[in-house]
């Protein structure tokens, strides 16, 4: 395990996953490499089919980079405040019998694990989808260079929040189908 994780106390798991929200509004300041390793860290500790993490991740932090995402895709305008970004992509040729659709859960995990090990580091970050998106999965590729085999899944902004963002109660009872309680 991480030393930092180790060393530092963090809140619990209950209280970052009723916390968490996505983020849109940041300081502008920039995330330090070892809080990127903290999240890519939680990311790779998802789950996964058969433990064959089909994952990889691209970490941005170049300003010019960063807004070139920004202005490519149409719901990513709060990265041009954010210090980085983290996209994940799923490698079917590396998922459970090589399936496109275990590549997406397992990466969609990794990406949950991202969003909430940010809550609990007091960074703020949100998923902003590229696939299924034709076009969306395009501006991406063609901006990070990311092969056609290699589905890039979202990408994440991640900055020091202003705290305008709050998190809401999304409980809702009327989805809870109870059998034989």
């Amino acid at each position: 395990m991480n030393s930092d994780v180790k060393q530092k106390q963090y809140p619990d798991a209950l209280m970052v996953i009723h916390h968490r929200k996505s983020v849109r509004n940041y300081t502008g300041e920039p995330v330090t490499q070892n809080d990127v390793e903290m999240l890519l860290r939680a990311a790779m500790a998802a789950p996964s089919a058969v433990n064959c993490q089909p994952w990889e991740f691209i970490v941005v932090t170049d300003r010019k980079t960063l807004d070139a995402l920004g202005d490519a895709l149409p719901y990513t305008k709060m990265i041009f405040k954010a210090g980085a970004a983290i996209i994940v992509c799923a490698v079917p040729a590396t998922a459970h019998k090589q399936l496109a659709e275990y590549a997406v859960i397992d990466s969609t995990l990794a990406s949950q694990n991202i969003l909430l090990a940010a809550e609990a580091i007091g960074l703020g970050a949100i998923w902003t989808a590229a696939y299924p998106y034709p076009d969306r999965m395009h501006s991406v590729r063609t901006i990070l260079n990311i092969p056609l085999e290699v589905i890039p899944l979202n990408v994440i902004p991640i900055g020091r929040p202003t705290g305008e963002d709050k998190p809401k109660d999304k409980f809702n009872p009327k989805k809870i189908h109870l059998e034989n309680w």
